[in-house]
Parts: C-alpha cells; structure tokens; sequence
C-alpha cells in the first residue's frame, strides 16, 4: 500500500490506498481535483458515509486529522462502523491521516489547493453562489485562461456540534454554508457533505 503521491510517511500521518487509483480525481467539468477534509469528526459512521458519498461523486482523496477515525485502526485491522456506512468505498477511496490539522491545510495549500470550509460564519455565503472559477481568477493571466488546467479543490467539513474551529478557519480561502429554513441552524455533517458534493461534482 502507498501513500497518495508515494512520499515517506512521517510518524504523525499514516495513508492507504487500497485500490491503487491514487490518480483518481473527476468532476462533471473535468479541469477540477477535489479533495474531501475530515478534522475531529467523532462519529465513525458518519466517516463511512461520507467516504461512501465522496466515492460516488467522484472525490480524488479524503484527508483525515485529528481525533477523526481511519478505515484502519492502530492494528492495521478494519473500523467496523466505518466499513459498515462505507460500504466498500473506504477501500477504492485513497486516504489520509493527519494527527495535526494545521500540518494538513499547509500540506494542501503548498500543493496548490484551494480550500472551501462548509461552516457558517459571518462572511460565509450560500453554496450555491459559490464559483470554482473565481478563487483561482488571480492566478491566471486573464479571465480565458481560467480552467486551462487542473484546479486544486478541498472541500473540509467540520465536527457535528462545534464545527470547525477558529485556528482551521484561518486557513481557508472561502466559507459557504447552507441556508437553514427551520429552527435548527444545521444539518448532518454526512448529509450536508452529500448536498455540496454533489452540487458540484456531478
């Protein structure tokens, strides 16, 4: 098994790609890789099923950090609960771990990404006003050039109930956020990674 670009592991990180499809990225438009970001989420089910979603839109990869259960536990040896949402997925989807978040995002950024965080906050906007197009607008040398080659895109969703910290939010080019029609101000984290995905990738 190989990490995703086959680099050295460092002891704080461990990768897996089960399937040996670590070129593996698609949208709909085909000039964009994205990429799925899971810090602290505690429940291993909802891991599963958005391994399980992620798969079935196409994502490259999902990076995992923090407290965030792996596919694999310590022993090397299968997460049940993951297996059990995943269906299969968590093995045909290159993953990986990261103890620190911080170490992650400048991982991603250095290679390129750009980072959307699903969270509300004051400057968040609607998902769907979202466009990939805008956030890399500056690097091209003009507007036709735009989509010329590949994108970098990562998508990072935050824990269940506290979302995602200040120190993580820092670190992001844009915030979206779904808007919330009744009392409750906020949705699954699974199904909430369902809806962007797939608004956007297929």
């Amino acid at each position: 098994m190989s990490n995703i670009k086959g680099n050295k592991i460092k002891k704080d990180e461990k990768s897996y790609n089960l399937a040996n499809n670590s070129e593996c990225c698609a949208d709909k438009k085909g000039v964009f890789e994205v990429v799925v970001v899971l810090p602290d989420i505690r429940s291993a089910h909802n891991v599963g099923s958005i391994f399980r979603t992620s798969d079935a839109a196409g994502v490259g990869a999902v990076y995992l950090s923090g407290y965030t259960p792996t596919p694999l536990n310590k022993f090397n040896k299968p997460q049940p609960e993951i297996a059990k949402t995943a269906l299969g997925a968590e093995k045909s989807l290159v993953w990986k771990y990261f103890k620190s978040h911080t170490s992650l995002l400048n991982k991603l950024k250095k290679d390129g990404y750009k980072i959307i965080a699903v969270e509300q906050t004051k400057n968040s906007i609607n998902y769907k006003d979202l466009d990939f197009n805008n956030l890399f607008k500056d690097e091209c040398d003009s507007e036709s050039d735009v989509g010329s080659s590949a994108k970098k895109i990562a998508f990072i969703f935050g824990n269940e109930v506290l979302g995602l910290p200040k120190k993580i939010l820092d670190k992001v080019d844009v915030c979206v956020e779904l808007p919330m029609n009744g009392k409750k101000e906020s949705l699954n984290v699974a199904v909430t990674a369902g809806i962007v995905l797939f608004q956007y990738l297929v």
